[in-house]
């Protein structure tokens, strides 16, 4: 059976920085409030007639491309994880495969929000394993600071979410070393209402109302002290999963990646598992909670400084709406 490997990879953030104090002038909140809860810092927003989730994502992909030193032409399928496309429909993956001179190629969106790039990689994986394919581009892109409400009322997402992308390229490869070794798919669908954006949907006939935006029915929802009990318990125990899948114990690793929800989160979940902290990276102070595009920007950082090398064994997890939650082991 062929093996995968990522041999590229890139991302794109807005130009637009935004800072906690420039927060502070739109609604009550403070920088202190924000560090604390977050660790967040600073996050990037789109700017409009400029950037949007395709076209992000095809920067992302260009960079990811050129450093697989591949071309376009030379991509079997792609796969683009987003909850923000640019429409309803068609998805931001054939958006995508416009951008830049793809070949009629495939191109599959999934939904599956904080674990997207995850479950994205793993549906690569499967796609490389069995023939079908053997270069596949995945990409994990969002724009997210105009879902919710710059107001006091919806601080509680306001401050914790930016904009971008990250792409990858995966490719076959028969050899022993650089792999992807398993990844790792889980769901709980009875806490989808602990953290959800249920309007537009389609279960009401009219879709949107004055009264369900006057009510804020249209801005995302959260149970904050339940989604992070939730990820806490969930991110150690797919982490756990796919060392134990592979043999290895938590002093092996070299890297964890967790997807950037909430650098408590992050820190909590690094405390259970006795990690030091160089073991650890976080970079949500920089860009704020970019859900399917965290783990790829991450990725890209990384092997840009050198802070991953070949040889390293590499773990990605990653906790979010559904409840879904995933993790994947790489031997770099």
């Amino acid at each position: 059976m062929h093996s995968s490997k990522i041999t590229g990879l890139g991302f794109y953030v807005p130009k637009t920085i935004v800072t906690n104090q420039d927060l502070e002038k739109m609604f009550d909140t403070s920088d202190a409030w924000i560090t604390e809860r977050s660790g967040i810092k600073e996050r990037r927003f789109f700017t409009e007639g400029k950037d949007t989730v395709s076209n992000m994502g095809a920067r992302a992909a260009t960079i990811a491309l050129e450093n697989a030193k591949l071309t376009p032409k030379d991509i079997d399928f792609i796969i683009f994880a987003t909850l923000s496309p640019d429409y309803n429909f068609p998805g931001a993956g054939v958006l995508l495969q416009r951008e830049l001179p793809f070949r009629e190629i495939g191109a599959l969106d999934i939904r599956t929000q904080c674990t997207g790039f995850i479950y994205a990689l793993s549906i690569a994986d499967q796609f490389i394993k069995t023939g079908m394919y053997q270069n596949i581009l995945v990409v994990g892109a969002e724009v997210q600071s105009n879902i919710f409400e710059m107001s006091t009322r919806g601080r509680d997402f306001a401050v914790l979410f930016g904009d971008g992308a990250g792409a990858a390229v995966v490719q076959r490869t028969k050899g022993e070393g650089s792999k992807i070794l398993s990844t790792h798919l889980h769901s709980e669908g009875k806490y989808a209402e602990d953290l959800m954006l249920e309007h537009p949907g389609s279960k009401l006939k009219n879709r949107m109302t004055p009264q369900l935006i006057s009510e804020g029915k249209h801005l995302p929802f959260m149970r904050g002290n339940m989604v992070f009990k939730h990820a806490v318990t969930r991110f150690s125990e797919v982490i756990d999963e796919c060392l134990q899948a592979n043999n290895y114990k938590i002093e092996d690793i070299d890297m964890l990646v967790p997807h950037q929800a909430n650098l408590r989160i992050s820190k909590a979940v690094q405390d259970k598992l006795n990690l030091p902290d160089e073991k650890v990276y976080n970079n949500i102070q920089k860009y704020g909670n970019t859900t399917a595009a965290t783990i790829p920007i991450c990725l890209s950082e990384l092997t840009t400084a050198k802070q991953v090398k070949e040889g390293d064994l590499v773990c990605l997890a990653a906790f979010g709406s559904g409840f879904t939650w995933a993790s994947a082991l790489i031997r770099w």
